[in-house]
């Protein structure tokens, strides 16, 4: 009796202790505020998010489901490990160009009943989570097509959202969409159908009231996976990831996934705040990711003037692209943006001759490039010159010898892992000629400015062209500018062609649509937006049709930042931003609102006690002072609607 005693007790301890151990699947950030606990529920794995005690993202689900396998259901706790991360890199692209990222990541892993085997990795920082599936191969099958991914955020009732809808494939302007150019809709209930009715793009922001903010979206993916989406949202507050639609890129490809085995999936990222700071300075895009490739050549960015926007399609020949150099030349920029059309309307020997011209002024040119093969109607030309590896070489290779400095590609249309294999290539091809990329007509960046050094931006946002376009985006200017640092540009480098100082958005500044925002603006979205190239909507006329001090300022600020501070703000009312160049702050504080708004300001980061102030006048003229800073170095300034205030110091 007393050994079948003993038994049980043994048995109840072991059973005991696989318990706890089951249970105990929880990690936390370096400060302890924010956790991430896992659970297994009769087999099914979830997972919830908590800050300072607080339920952030309520009980949701995890797990991959192929046709190979299912590793979502009939799982049991194999193993579990902990370790802590701190590491410091250096990223020029960036909102901040030495980044010290300390986490702690927690490895578990499982098993299903046949076997097959999961690692779900999580990795928590300061207000940060980034979390990847890895898949190891379990028996002869080296291939694993991922049918769905079952990661889920199940948000708390009374949650509003800040979200763009993802398009239907091969719609809009040649059929090249999707091209992450949809309208915001703030504040907008849980569980409201999107536009399309097919999910929303990443980044998407949640606002859970009082308890503080969520941002949502992925970073990683390369040639090895698709880019995904957030679906459709449930009234109760749940969406969850989901794939490309198959009709992208002209049907052409798979929709779903497929990874080698053994291989991992990439990184779900979640920034969680009480208040928008976090949101604003998170660096997980690439905290998480590694370069992909060495660097060719010590890559330098800058602005860039681009007479495209303004001048549009009649710009594009010999005489209009000189006096756009002669332009970036006076104002002491880096480079020039020649457009599409360049081969047919200026040719080959003629841009030759531009680079020539351009190089005796210290300019360099970067090109305009259609991506497309088969997967739109979009005439402009150069086209078939990136979709292929012989053509594309072929053409760098002319580009290198001439001494072109980088290219942007336009028109790629969607987000199936052929089309971000297309992506890659790209960028590793003109890695090895020495040019830098930016995308138009793209997906957002996912931790590329890290992952590959010649990567020098994305538009993936209602851009500057659709200024000129139609009257709606000018009447809405303020409002969206006033986003995209909480949203799009928190995650990636977004190349949205700022500063149009025309009053009016035509060549002579007479015609067409109307700027409705204030000169300080314009400039004060050169600080609000964050690329590492800037193509400045800057024209000739600009040089005596603007105050000087508005050309002055343009003259000097810089397009790469050591450090970026959120002060105050809310999405789609108003933003203050503070972004530092060496030992030079650049404050930006812009007011989307229709009323006037008066802030106070508080610089604890500025050393000194003096500072200009860009600011509006009364009529909205652009004016300039100087002021002297109180020993708390706080300012009260006013904010017309749709005007600015811009701040330089030390």
């Amino acid at each position: 009796m007393n050994y079948c005693k003993g038994i049980l007790l043994a048995m109840a301890m072991v059973a005991s202790h696989f318990l706890s151990f089951a249970q105990d699947m929880n990690v936390t950030s370096p400060d302890q505020k924010l956790m991430v606990n896992l659970y297994l529920n009769e087999g099914k794995l979830y997972y919830n998010v908590t800050l300072q005690g607080k339920e952030m993202i309520e009980r949701s689900p995890l797990g991959l489901r192929g046709s190979q396998m299912d590793l979502s259901s009939g799982l049991k706790l194999t193993g579990k490990q902990l370790r802590k991360i701190n590491e410091r890199y250096s990223e020029p692209k960036i909102k901040i160009s030495t980044v010290n990222y300390q986490a702690n990541e927690l490895i578990c892993k499982f098993e299903n009943a046949t076997k097959n085997q999961l690692e779900v990795i999580f990795r928590v920082s300061n207000n940060d989570i980034a979390f990847r599936y890895r898949v190891p191969q379990t028996g002869e099958p080296a291939t694993f097509i991922i049918e769905e991914e079952l990661s889920g955020y199940k948000f708390p009732e009374n949650t509003t959202t800040f979200l763009t809808p993802q398009a239907t494939p091969m719609i809009g302007w040649m059929k090249s969409k999707p091209s992450y150019e949809e309208e915001y809709h703030p504040d907008q209930a849980m569980g409201v159908p999107s536009k399309y009715g097919i999910g929303y793009t990443f980044p998407a922001l949640f606002h859970l009231g009082n308890d503080g903010w969520v941002l949502l979206s992925e970073t990683g993916v390369n040639s090895l996976y698709c880019g995904s989406k957030l679906s459709e949202g449930t009234k109760d507050g749940h969406y969850k990831i989901a794939f490309p639609e198959k009709g992208e890129n002209n049907g052409i490809g798979s929709a779903n996934p497929t990874i080698s085995l053994p291989g991992n999936t990439p990184w779900r990222t979640i920034t969680v705040g009480h208040t928008l700071k976090p949101i604003v300075e998170t660096t997980v895009p690439f905290d998480v990711v590694e370069p992909q490739y060495p660097a060719s050549k010590n890559y330098t960015f800058g602005r860039s003037t681009w007479s495209w926007l303004l001048w549009q399609d009649e710009s594009i020949n010999f005489e209009d692209q000189k006096k756009f150099i002669d332009l970036s030349a006076t104002m002491g920029y880096e480079l020039v943006l020649i457009d599409n059309w360049w081969d047919s309307r200026i040719g080959r020997k003629k841009i030759e001759e531009l680079v020539a011209y351009g190089k005796a002024k210290k300019v360099g040119i970067a090109l305009w490039y259609n991506s497309n093969g088969f997967w739109n109607d979009a005439p402009q030309t150069p086209k078939y010159k990136m979709n292929t590896a012989s053509a594309r070489k072929q053409e760098m290779a002319w580009m290198q010898k001439i001494g072109i400095k980088g290219i942007k590609v336009d028109f790629f249309g969607g987000d199936k892992q052929e089309t971000m294999k297309l992506y890659e290539d790209i960028l590793a091809d003109a890695n090895a000629f020495g040019l830098t990329v930016i995308f138009h007509g793209c997906t957002i960046p996912r931790g590329w400015e890290r992952m590959y050094p010649n990567y020098a931006g994305s538009e993936a946002v209602l851009a500057s062209e659709n200024l000129i376009f139609a009257q709606h985006a000018d009447d809405n200017e303020a409002f969206n500018a006033s986003l995209h640092p909480f949203i799009r540009n928190a995650v990636g480098a977004m190349d949205f062609g700022p500063v149009l100082l025309n009053k009016r958005h035509n060549r002579k500044n007479d015609g067409g649509t109307i700027r409705k925002t204030t000169e300080t603006f314009q400039v004060a979205t050169a600080i609000l937006f964050q690329n590492p190239i800037q193509n400045f909507g800057v024209t000739p006329n600009n040089l005596t049709d603007v105050a000087p001090h508005v050309i002055d300022f343009m003259k000097k600020v810089p397009t790469t930042w050591d450090n970026t501070v959120f002060l105050d703000g809310y999405p789609g009312k108003y933003c203050v931003l503070a972004r530092r160049h060496g030992d030079t702050w650049y404050i930006a504080a812009i007011n989307a609102e229709t009323t006037e708004k008066t802030i106070d300001i508080s610089l604890p980061m500025l050393s000194g006690t003096e500072a200009t102030l860009y600011a509006d006048a009364d009529d909205r003229s652009p004016q300039i002072k100087q002021l002297k800073l109180n020993k708390a170095k706080q300012l009260k300034v006013k904010l017309l609607p749709g005007g600015a205030n811009v701040i330089v110091a030390k």
